[in-house]
Protein backbone atom coordinates (compact mmCIF):
# COMPACT_ATOMS: atom_id res chain seq x y z
CA UNK A 1 0.00 0.00 0.00
CA UNK A 2 1.33 3.67 -0.44
CA UNK A 3 0.69 6.17 1.14
CA UNK A 4 -2.52 8.69 1.29
CA UNK A 5 -4.29 9.16 -2.16
CA UNK A 6 -7.14 10.53 -3.53
CA UNK A 7 -7.87 14.04 -2.02
CA UNK A 8 -4.71 13.64 0.32
CA UNK A 9 -1.42 14.33 -1.27
CA UNK A 10 -0.01 13.41 1.75
CA UNK A 11 3.88 15.52 2.52
CA UNK A 12 4.63 18.32 -0.42
CA UNK A 13 8.17 19.67 -1.19
CA UNK A 14 9.41 22.08 -3.07
CA UNK A 15 11.41 20.98 -6.12
CA UNK A 16 12.78 24.32 -7.79
CA UNK A 17 9.60 25.45 -9.72
CA UNK A 18 7.87 22.37 -9.01
CA UNK A 19 5.96 20.24 -6.68
CA UNK A 20 6.74 16.68 -5.12
CA UNK A 21 3.85 15.09 -3.81
CA UNK A 22 4.53 12.12 -1.01
CA UNK A 23 1.37 9.87 -2.95
CA UNK A 24 3.13 9.99 -6.57
CA UNK A 25 6.35 9.08 -5.23
CA UNK A 26 5.32 6.44 -2.48
CA UNK A 27 2.74 4.73 -5.52
CA UNK A 28 5.85 4.68 -8.19
CA UNK A 29 7.81 2.93 -5.86
CA UNK A 30 4.86 0.82 -4.73
CA UNK A 31 3.88 0.00 -8.19
CA UNK A 32 7.70 -1.13 -8.86
CA UNK A 33 7.81 -2.65 -5.76
CA UNK A 34 4.60 -5.28 -7.13
CA UNK A 35 6.07 -5.81 -10.11
CA UNK A 36 9.39 -6.82 -9.24
CA UNK A 37 7.64 -9.40 -6.48
CA UNK A 38 5.40 -10.57 -9.14
CA UNK A 39 8.64 -11.60 -11.22
CA UNK A 40 9.59 -13.76 -8.52
CA UNK A 41 6.05 -15.72 -8.08
CA UNK A 42 4.36 -13.89 -5.33
CA UNK A 43 0.39 -12.51 -5.82
CA UNK A 44 0.41 -8.60 -5.07
CA UNK A 45 -2.60 -6.80 -4.26
CA UNK A 46 -2.08 -2.81 -4.78
CA UNK A 47 -4.44 -1.34 -1.99
CA UNK A 48 -4.17 2.11 -3.36
CA UNK A 49 -4.93 2.07 -7.12
CA UNK A 50 -4.40 4.83 -10.03
CA UNK A 51 -6.25 4.54 -13.02
CA UNK A 52 -4.27 6.04 -15.39
CA UNK A 53 -0.67 6.08 -13.60
CA UNK A 54 1.44 3.20 -13.73
CA UNK A 55 5.56 3.00 -13.69
CA UNK A 56 6.46 6.19 -14.28
CA UNK A 57 9.91 7.33 -15.79
CA UNK A 58 9.63 10.97 -15.15
CA UNK A 59 11.81 13.25 -12.29
CA UNK A 60 8.86 15.92 -11.21
CA UNK A 61 6.27 13.08 -11.16
CA UNK A 62 2.23 15.27 -11.90
CA UNK A 63 0.16 14.95 -8.94
CA UNK A 64 -3.68 14.21 -9.17
CA UNK A 65 -6.51 13.06 -7.33
CA UNK A 66 -8.11 9.81 -9.17
CA UNK A 67 -6.31 7.37 -6.99
CA UNK A 68 -9.01 4.82 -5.54
CA UNK A 69 -8.61 1.72 -2.84
CA UNK A 70 -9.54 -1.24 -3.27
CA UNK A 71 -10.79 -2.99 -5.28
CA UNK A 72 -12.63 0.46 -6.71
CA UNK A 73 -13.81 2.58 -3.45
CA UNK A 74 -13.47 6.45 -3.93
CA UNK A 75 -10.62 7.60 -1.30
CA UNK A 76 -12.77 9.30 1.22
CA UNK A 77 -11.60 13.27 2.60
CA UNK A 78 -11.89 12.29 6.13
CA UNK A 79 -8.21 11.03 7.72
CA UNK A 80 -9.83 8.43 9.49
CA UNK A 81 -12.06 7.48 7.26
CA UNK A 82 -9.75 7.13 4.70
CA UNK A 83 -7.18 4.59 7.20
CA UNK A 84 -10.61 2.55 8.13
CA UNK A 85 -11.05 1.91 4.32
CA UNK A 86 -7.69 0.85 3.49
CA UNK A 87 -7.47 -1.24 7.10
CA UNK A 88 -10.56 -2.42 5.92
CA UNK A 89 -9.36 -3.64 2.09
CA UNK A 90 -5.92 -5.29 3.47
CA UNK A 91 -8.31 -7.28 6.21
CA UNK A 92 -10.50 -8.51 3.97
CA UNK A 93 -7.72 -10.27 1.23
CA UNK A 94 -6.24 -11.61 4.58
CA UNK A 95 -9.06 -13.38 5.31
CA UNK A 96 -9.47 -14.83 1.63
CA UNK A 97 -6.48 -15.82 1.80
CA UNK A 98 -6.11 -17.47 5.70
CA UNK A 99 -3.77 -17.35 8.13
CA UNK A 100 -1.80 -20.30 6.74
CA UNK A 101 -0.78 -18.67 3.47
CA UNK A 102 2.86 -16.66 4.29
CA UNK A 103 0.70 -12.78 3.71
CA UNK A 104 2.81 -9.61 4.49
CA UNK A 105 1.67 -5.80 4.24
CA UNK A 106 4.20 -3.09 3.19
CA UNK A 107 2.87 0.14 3.69
CA UNK A 108 5.53 2.99 2.02
CA UNK A 109 5.72 6.55 2.59
CA UNK A 110 7.40 9.96 2.46
CA UNK A 111 8.14 11.62 5.24
CA UNK A 112 8.49 15.64 6.02
CA UNK A 113 10.62 17.10 8.17
CA UNK A 114 13.00 19.82 8.60
CA UNK A 115 14.31 20.82 4.89
CA UNK A 116 18.34 20.61 6.07
CA UNK A 117 17.42 17.33 7.54
CA UNK A 118 18.81 14.25 5.15
CA UNK A 119 17.39 10.87 6.31
CA UNK A 120 18.00 7.54 5.47
CA UNK A 121 15.02 4.50 4.88
CA UNK A 122 13.55 3.76 8.06
CA UNK A 123 10.87 1.26 8.82
CA UNK A 124 8.57 0.87 11.73
CA UNK A 125 6.26 -2.28 13.16
CA UNK A 126 4.18 -3.41 15.61
CA UNK A 127 5.49 -3.79 18.82
CA UNK A 128 3.95 -7.01 19.73
CA UNK A 129 4.27 -8.35 16.41
CA UNK A 130 7.52 -10.69 16.32
CA UNK A 131 7.24 -11.79 12.66
CA UNK A 132 6.62 -7.88 11.67
CA UNK A 133 9.89 -6.49 12.91
CA UNK A 134 11.07 -9.82 11.08
CA UNK A 135 10.19 -8.38 8.36
CA UNK A 136 11.50 -5.03 8.90
CA UNK A 137 14.71 -6.73 9.97
CA UNK A 138 15.34 -8.06 6.95
CA UNK A 139 14.42 -5.46 4.62
CA UNK A 140 16.55 -3.37 7.05
CA UNK A 141 20.01 -5.55 5.77
CA UNK A 142 19.61 -5.57 2.81
CA UNK A 143 19.93 -1.62 3.13
CA UNK A 144 22.60 -1.49 5.17
CA UNK A 145 24.17 -4.14 2.79
CA UNK A 146 23.38 -2.11 -0.24
CA UNK A 147 24.42 0.82 1.02
CA UNK A 148 27.91 -0.71 2.02
CA UNK A 149 28.46 -1.53 -1.49
CA UNK A 150 27.38 1.80 -3.20
CA UNK A 151 27.95 4.41 -0.68
CA UNK A 152 31.00 3.21 1.27
CA UNK A 153 32.00 6.53 2.34
CA UNK A 154 29.01 6.81 4.56
CA UNK A 155 26.89 5.05 7.01
CA UNK A 156 23.30 4.08 6.77
CA UNK A 157 21.86 4.46 10.06
CA UNK A 158 17.63 3.67 8.95
CA UNK A 159 16.62 2.50 11.96
CA UNK A 160 13.55 -0.33 12.73
CA UNK A 161 11.49 0.74 15.90
CA UNK A 162 7.97 -0.02 17.02
CA UNK A 163 5.54 2.61 16.45
CA UNK A 164 2.13 0.78 17.32
CA UNK A 165 0.35 4.34 17.14
CA UNK A 166 -0.18 4.01 13.45
CA UNK A 167 -3.78 3.20 12.47
CA UNK A 168 -2.69 0.37 9.64
CA UNK A 169 0.30 -0.63 12.00
CA UNK A 170 -2.10 -1.48 14.49
CA UNK A 171 -4.76 -2.78 12.86
CA UNK A 172 -4.14 -4.74 9.77
CA UNK A 173 -4.23 -8.24 10.30
CA UNK A 174 -1.27 -9.31 8.41
CA UNK A 175 2.13 -8.40 9.66
CA UNK A 176 3.24 -4.92 8.58
CA UNK A 177 6.44 -3.13 8.04
CA UNK A 178 5.39 1.01 7.17
CA UNK A 179 8.41 2.06 5.54
CA UNK A 180 9.81 5.69 5.04
CA UNK A 181 11.73 6.67 2.15
CA UNK A 182 12.82 9.68 2.98
CA UNK A 183 12.39 13.42 3.60
CA UNK A 184 10.83 15.06 0.68
CA UNK A 185 11.95 18.79 1.71
CA UNK A 186 15.46 17.32 1.81
CA UNK A 187 17.53 18.36 -1.49
CA UNK A 188 19.95 15.08 -0.95
CA UNK A 189 16.86 12.84 -0.55
CA UNK A 190 14.46 14.54 -3.42
CA UNK A 191 17.47 12.86 -5.49
CA UNK A 192 16.80 9.84 -4.03
CA UNK A 193 13.11 10.55 -5.40
CA UNK A 194 13.09 12.54 -8.73
CA UNK A 195 15.33 9.66 -10.56
CA UNK A 196 13.55 6.68 -11.73
CA UNK A 197 16.87 4.46 -11.32
CA UNK A 198 16.65 5.05 -7.37
CA UNK A 199 12.75 4.41 -7.03
CA UNK A 200 13.29 0.97 -9.13
CA UNK A 201 16.88 0.68 -6.48
CA UNK A 202 14.35 1.10 -3.69
CA UNK A 203 11.60 -1.45 -4.99
CA UNK A 204 14.49 -3.95 -5.78
CA UNK A 205 16.03 -3.79 -2.05
CA UNK A 206 12.51 -4.28 -0.91
CA UNK A 207 11.97 -6.95 -2.49
CA UNK A 208 15.06 -8.91 -1.82
CA UNK A 209 14.00 -8.28 1.75
CA UNK A 210 10.75 -9.57 1.54
CA UNK A 211 12.26 -12.32 -0.41
CA UNK A 212 14.85 -12.75 2.60
CA UNK A 213 12.12 -12.74 5.16
CA UNK A 214 9.84 -15.22 3.48
CA UNK A 215 12.73 -17.87 3.69
CA UNK A 216 13.12 -17.27 7.02
CA UNK A 217 9.99 -17.49 7.52
CA UNK A 218 10.17 -21.41 5.41
CA UNK A 219 13.07 -22.35 7.87
CA UNK A 220 11.16 -21.44 10.49
CA UNK A 221 7.91 -22.11 9.62
CA UNK A 222 6.37 -18.74 10.85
Amino acid sequence: MSGHGGPDPGAVGQYGNAKLAEDEYAYDVTIRLARVLMEHGATVHMIVQDPDDGIRDEGVLKMDADELTYPNLTIPLGHVARLRQYTNAINRLHGRYGRKTYQRMITIHVDSRSAGLNTDVFFYHHERSAVGLRLAKNIHQVFRRRYARYQPNRPYVGTVTPRTSLYVVRNSYAPTVFIELGNIRNSKDQRRFVLAQNRQALANWICEGVINDYQRKTLEGQ
